[in-house]
């Protein structure tokens, strides 16, 4: 409560292995998660955040995790996977999807960061039956439409919130 006033709440997931290449693919740097936060929290009361990610066990990622948990991330990890033929998995949607039609029991507003198009049912699940706004952040180009469409508010990752190569 603020001031007397009501707080919207706020379930917030992050795929964060969509946004990582997504935001490498269509613009060379990364998503700033710090103005994110500051964003898709602004007035409102969170109930949940939550970033998947793989675990490739290095320090590096190690580092990002531990960034991501000081902003205020519950982050939930999988082991990568390495196949025989050379191409990789680490694959959150059911994970995802679970927490997320948990967290709309107690949510005014759920807010999914991936442009996962096998979201888009999701969205639409925790809207029509629960009632709940739902909000994606994803870089335009690359999420699909469908996804756009299911969501009451899309809002494109682009300028203020990628990380600007520093010089």
């Amino acid at each position: 409560m603020q001031d007397g006033q009501y707080m919207e709440k706020v379930s917030i997931f992050v795929d964060a292995q969509n946004v990582y290449y997504t935001t490498k693919q269509a613009f060379a740097c990364g998503f700033d998660y710090n103005r994110f936060w500051a964003r898709a929290t602004a007035g409102r009361e969170v109930v949940q955040a939550i970033a998947y990610s793989s675990d490739r066990g290095d320090s590096k990622q190690r580092q990002f995790q531990n960034i991501l948990r000081a902003i205020g991330f519950e982050v939930k990890l999988k082991p990568y996977i390495q196949r025989a033929d050379g191409s990789s998995k680490c694959d959150w949607d059911v994970g995802i999807t679970i927490d997320a039609l948990k967290a709309a029991a107690e949510s005014d507003v759920v807010v999914l960061v991936s442009g996962d198009g096998d979201f888009d049912r999701l969205l639409s699940t925790v809207n029509v039956d629960h009632g709940v706004r739902t909000e994606v952040y994803g870089v335009e180009a690359l999420t699909a439409g469908s996804l756009i469409d299911a969501a009451a508010r899309f809002i494109p990752i682009e300028g203020d919130l990628l990380l600007t190569k520093k010089s």
